[in-house]
């Protein structure tokens, strides 16, 4: 019988334990943490967003780093074979907006207590409490590894390790340590789906308010580097939510690839109108309201807590009547109210990322079989290697796939 070590009991870690064990394979998941999934209860703020119902095309499209290395995993282990996985487990589950499949329960937990009953049906060995310190590569193949606690043997090795981000999940980075001293290469690792931070202090105003059908667009030397339509929320260092993470990764970018230059955010709070739209829409509000001072006019029009902001950014007195307002300050009004504008110091911490970018070269894993091309019996899946995506439930669909794939080889390398 086959032996198979699984390093790392997060997604991709436990659907490659369940994965190996169904191929038949006897199976050990080392853990260094006191419990397995911690970083699964957290996903989906709590709810666990497991995969996304779209076509496999479109899970490639909306892994944007390194989507087209997935293909042969998404078609091994598909968004619908993820599905049929929990619900015949007994979690039902249920497609909201964009796609996004959840259990219906709207717990992360049982999630966990899926793969805790599979992985004991199964009879996997799980040890926790155990970091793993080293491989033990013989004759240019992987055979084991060395743990603070003990030495274990296997046919098959297969690192999970999760990515950088959230290290009180137990994503500290092993994985790439361990990847390197064996001799891959690791991509440099950036935040992806992380908030961003701005130089503007007034953004304390703004704390705790969410925005809806708003559109961002990220600007590099004032050209326009990527955009995003949706939902986003102020913070108290400056701007997250599901389009700013999203964006995120292409701000990592332009600062790893210039550091000294002005990256920008423009928030178009009004995008389905126009300009000419839009003034049309403050004329019947300023007629409305024509003798009630600004700051009491504009209520209809946006939220509470946007209306001193956007009346300073506009340069008027908000004390000045309606109908005493020019044309050039209600220009000005506009302008603001569709490109309300940010200046991004920085990213978050790669510790505070939802997702690591970078990690194990693609280059040097076979797509098909997720086994290293340098190291026979060596196996990657999941965050630890090169890939990421967008928020929506891609990320995890990524770590299931390649998760199953590497069990599954493993089990019959």
């Amino acid at each position: 019988m086959q032996q198979v070590l699984i390093i790392g009991g997060g997604a991709a870690g436990l659907m490659a334990a369940v994965s190996a064990a169904q191929y038949g394979a006897q199976v050990t998941l080392l853990e260094k943490m006191k419990d397995v999934g911690r970083k699964l209860l957290i996903t989906g703020k709590g709810r666990c967003n497991l995969t996304n119902n779209c076509d496999i095309p479109e899970l490639v499209k909306n892994m944007t780093g390194n989507g087209s290395f997935l293909y042969s995993a998404f078609h091994a282990f598909t968004n619908q074979d993820v599905v049929d996985f929990f619900n015949q487990a007994g979690l039902p589950t249920k497609v909201e907006r964009g796609g996004r499949v959840f259990p219906v329960s709207d717990q992360a937990k049982d999630v966990i207590s899926i793969f805790t009953k599979e992985l004991s049906k199964l009879q996997v060995n799980v040890k926790t409490n155990q970091t793993v310190k080293k491989l033990i590569i013989e004759d240019g193949r992987a055979v084991g590894v060395i743990t603070t606690e003990a030495q274990y043997r296997a046919d098959a090795i297969i690192i999970t390790t999760g990515g950088a981000s959230y290290p009180g999940t137990g994503s500290s980075g092993d994985g790439y340590r361990l990847a390197q001293a064996a001799g891959h290469t690791i991509v440099p690792l950036k935040p992806s789906l992380v908030p961003l931070e701005v130089a503007e202090e007034w953004i304390t105003e703004l704390q705790g308010l969410s925005l809806k059908n708003v559109t961002a667009t990220v600007l590099s030397a004032g050209k326009k580097a990527a955009e995003e339509f949706g939902e986003m929320l102020f913070t108290h260092y400056g701007l997250s939510g599901p389009i700013i993470l999203s964006l995120s990764k292409k701000v990592s970018e332009l600062f790893a690839a210039a550091p000294d230059q002005e990256v920008t955010i423009a928030i178009n709070l009004k995008p389905a109108l126009s300009t000419e739209t839009l003034d049309k829409r403050l004329q019947r509000d300023f007629a409305k309201f024509t003798r009630k001072q600004l700051k009491n006019s504009l209520h209809e029009l946006l939220p509470a807590k946007l209306i001193p902001v956007v009346i300073d950014l506009s340069f008027i007195d908000p004390d000045k009547f309606v109908h005493q307002i020019t044309k050039e300050e209600r220009m000005r009004l506009l302008t603001i109210l569709q490109h309300l504008t940010f200046t991004i110091s920085q990213t978050r911490p790669v510790a505070e990322a939802i997702v690591t970018a970078g990690g194990v070269s693609t280059k040097e894993i076979d797509a098909r079989t997720m086994e290293s091309k340098l190291i026979p019996g060596l196996f990657f899946a999941g965050e630890v290697i090169d890939i990421d995506g967008y928020t929506g439930g891609f990320n995890l669909q990524a770590a299931f796939s390649t998760g199953y794939v590497a069990g599954r080889s493993a089990a019959g390398s």
